[in-house]
């Protein structure tokens, strides 16, 4: 095999679910691309790569310092939706029913993979209820252990905002399951359907 054709199947197969057979189709494909093209993709993913910002507010992915959603003055500010990642946010913005703004955690605490409470945003969190704006946080992140533990650890947090109103979003989605792949209808049910949280 070409040793370019061979370099670029073991970078493809860097990525997420992309064994050899699937890495072999794309670089076939990319080879099939009009010259232009394949270098707009290129180009594409590096000026991602070394352009792409977080939020400084919500930590969600963005081209400036504040995303389009927490530039948006149309959205309720006293509402704050805590995620786990950028791809859970799009999901929910996806149902087009929730118009508050959110906070993505970047991950959730997983003692396995070494991730404690300071490697995820809930510091920057902290600071956006010091404001006095929110009035609620509706916690949206997957139903996996892992995930129950990051829920406990944020509502001992929220114990110090005594006047901020703590929900979980409606547990219609199954256990185990990850946000990114549920379907936009149980979603909007799970949001509709939330449930305060007794923090004391």
């Amino acid at each position: 095999m070409s040793q370019l054709l061979d370099n670029v199947c073991s970078e493809l197969q860097r990525l997420p679910g992309v064994g050899k057979r699937t890495a072999l189709r794309l670089a076939m494909h990319i080879l099939k691309m009009e010259p232009e093209v394949a270098n707009s993709l290129a180009s594409s993913i590096s000026r991602f790569r070394n352009e792409i910002r977080h939020c400084s507010c919500c930590n969600n992915l963005s081209d400036s310092e504040l995303c389009p959603i927490c530039s948006d003055t149309q959205r309720d500010r006293s509402t704050v939706c805590v995620v786990e990642q950028v791809q859970d946010l799009m999901s929910i913005e996806n149902t087009g029913q929730y118009r508050g703004l959110y906070h993505v955690l970047g991950g959730v605490i997983s003692p396995m993979q070494g991730i404690g409470p300071s490697d995820l945003k809930i510091d920057l969190l902290a600071d956006r209820l010091l404001t006095g704006e929110v009035k609620e946080v509706i916690i949206a992140i997957s139903t996996s252990v892992e995930g129950e533990t990051t829920l406990f650890y944020l509502l001992n947090r929220l114990k110090a905002y005594p006047d901020v109103k703590v929900s979980t979003i409606a547990r219609g989605i199954g256990f185990g399951d990850e946000l990114e792949y549920v379907d936009e209808l149980t979603i909007t049910h799970a949001l509709k359907n939330r449930r305060e949280v007794v923090k004391g």
